[in-house]
């Protein structure tokens, strides 16, 4: 949020205009529209340095405004009511930094300006309304966007403004977080503007306390709010902040559900990056991305990501600026450039540089497989029946009879040099997958990712039933498994003539597979159908090497679990060693020819 004042900005006129490509915005566009379409057409002309989501974002605003002509599209851009509110916002003073003092030859220096990329967020949020009764389109905004952009301060603006100027009678507004500390990220901010604006507050008829803020006469108020929040309240807006820190939707979804009896409510995420791609935020941001890409449709779902593109180098310094819209304003270029340089020359700070500077999500933080090159290898049109008669391995990992159960199926390339394809099959337990903290297991059970049995353990039966379905269907060339949890299922297998090959988790035998399956993920020539499931557990990987540069697959927190990957890398170390055991004989016989001759 610069304190320029917006006259003396490039690019930027009062007066006549229309939005590039859209509707007129009317007799007079209002400042911050104006400085919201200019932004979308930077970012669309390619002046502006920005990531696939932030285009199609703005190419979604562009493209509705077209659709306004129809008669059966039922939402309006109102110019006048964005203006509204990022007038307001521009009442509030900053509350951090260099702009929090009062510069007495610059009477406005303290305020907060808003940056175009923010105008076209609160433009969007607040200007598209129901052509039906004017109220608000969106009722869920997503906005993701790396650390030190500014985007606690413009929340907690919005957080004043549904307050006290949103029109809503008894407006109850929450800042939700998983801790206390970061609850206070965004209502210590709110609740010291105030203090520091006592016009603002006065005329509000505001009062500014210990824990809250309130309006008497309204019984309205602005409270934060730590953890699952009671089924009593009835939210006119919540603000989540730092959404990837919350292991469950429980807060989120407590919220939404309070908010049925207002008439345009407002549930507001903002948050970075994080390392937990099962938890609700990654979650949330797929289905954005999916709004986006107009793959999925949610036409009250608002969504932005700010991050690099697949295919960039993450180490090039271009990349800084299209991560980061607040670059050289609330974050130095230099700052990032000196964390980047620091990713570069030290492993250990990569994860924290791409997560929390350039918005790219990382599961563990010291990951040992290169989860870019897992992603762009992921084609969701694999079908394991295309590929029926051909040579495969199954590697097994049946660790725990109450945790994942992992079957994974290793098609093998028909010549050297070719593709490997991979297959996953899941199992857990019903109890364990409907536990509340267990989301991510009970939503791919729905999208058919996850195999569940009945009752409070895994029924190996069941992994028995598919063994002998692939048998069936495949050349099995073996079944690789650990002893450990699975003496009665591989007897029922020998029994059935199954070719079982025991492969204990040693570090013998991992490592060597172990770098011979990142070196496929990396040359990509590793496929997959894209199981949520097996990218969680992939990323969940991490290796550190001995003195001797051996490598074997642990995980940094019991609750990331990495079965999918060890049954992999079982499957593909016993495909290595039959290969050698065949190299072996091809050279022994060809040796003999030699002799012979």
């Amino acid at each position: 949020m610069p304190r320029v004042p917006r006259q003396h900005q490039p690019g930027v006129r009062r007066g006549r205009g229309a939005g590039k490509g859209g509707a007129p915005l009317g007799p007079v566009a209002p400042a911050h529209v104006e400085l919201a379409e200019r932004y979308i057409d930077g970012v669309l002309s390619g002046a502006i340095p920005a990531c696939k989501w932030v285009k199609l974002a703005c190419q979604r605003h562009r493209d509705d405004l077209k659709a306004d002509n129809s008669a059966d599209w039922p939402y309006r851009f109102d110019p006048a009511k964005a203006e509204k509110v990022c007038k307001f916002i521009e009442l509030l003073p900053h509350t951090k930094g260099k702009w929090r003092k009062r510069d007495p030859l610059n009477p406005t220096a303290h305020l907060l300006r808003l940056e175009p990329w923010q105008c076209f967020i609160v433009c969007m949020v607040f200007g598209w309304v129901r052509k039906s009764d004017g109220f608000r389109r969106f009722r869920q905004v997503y906005v993701e966007v790396p650390r030190k952009n500014g985007k606690s301060a413009l929340v907690a603006a919005i957080g004043i403004y549904m307050l006290c100027a949103d029109g809503e009678e008894g407006a109850e507004v929450y800042a939700g977080a998983t801790t206390e500390k970061q609850a206070w990220e965004v209502f210590g901010p709110a609740r010291e503007m105030l203090i520091n604006r006592p016009d603002v507050k006065d005329r509000a008829g505001i009062s500014v306390n210990a824990r809250n803020i309130s309006i008497i006469a309204k019984a309205a108020k602005f409270e934060p709010i730590i953890g699952k929040p009671g089924d009593g309240a009835s939210p006119s807006a919540s603000i989540t902040d730092e959404y990837h820190e919350h292991a469950t939707s429980e807060q989120f979804d407590t919220m939404v559900t309070g908010m049925g009896a207002r008439e345009q409510p407002l549930a507001l995420v903002i948050t970075t990056a994080g390392d937990n791609i099962a938890g609700p935020c990654y979650d949330m941001r797929g289905v954005v991305l999916n709004v986006l890409q107009k793959v999925a449709r949610d036409e009250e779902l608002f969504g932005i990501v700010f991050t690099v593109d697949k295919g960039d180098d993450w180490s090039d310094p271009a990349v800084i600026r299209k991560a980061n819209p607040n670059c050289g304003v609330s974050i130095s270029e230099e700052f990032l450039l000196a964390r980047q340089r620091e990713a570069i020359n030290n492993p250990r700070n990569r994860g924290r540089f791409l997560t929390k500077h350039l918005n790219m999500w990382v599961n563990a933080r010291s990951a040992y497989f290169d989860m870019v090159a897992w992603g762009r290898r992921a084609d969701p049109s694999l079908r394991l029946e295309d590929f029926e008669g051909c040579r495969i391995v199954i590697g097994l990992d049946l660790a725990s009879k109450v945790d994942i159960a992992a079957l994974e199926i290793l098609v093998l390339p028909e010549d050297e040099g070719g593709f490997y394809y991979t297959f996953g099959k899941h199992y857990l337990p019903e109890e364990t997958v409907l536990a509340a903290e267990n989301e991510h297991y009970q939503a791919w059970h729905a999208d058919g990712w996850l195999e569940v049995t009945d009752g409070a353990i895994t029924d190996f039966s069941c992994i028995e039933e598919d063994i002998l379905d692939l048998c069936d269907r495949f050349q099995v060339e073996a079944v690789a498994y650990d002893p450990h949890q699975a003496t009665m299922l591989v007897t029922r297998l020998q029994q059935k003539n199954v070719p079982v090959i025991e492969y204990r988790p040693l570090v013998l035998n991992f490592s060597e597979p172990m770098k011979e399956l990142d070196a496929l993920i990396r040359a990509g020539r590793l496929l997959h159908p894209g199981d949520p499931g097996m990218e969680w557990m992939m990323s969940n990987v991490v290796a550190r090497p001995d003195k001797k540069d051996n490598v074997y697959p642990t995980k940094e927190k019991d609750e990331k679990k990495i079965d999918g990957p060890v049954a992999l890398i079982s499957a593909l170390g016993v495909s290595m060693v039959g290969k050698a055991d065949k190299e072996e004989e091809s050279d022994y016989e060809n040796q003999d020819l030699i002799i012979a001759g």
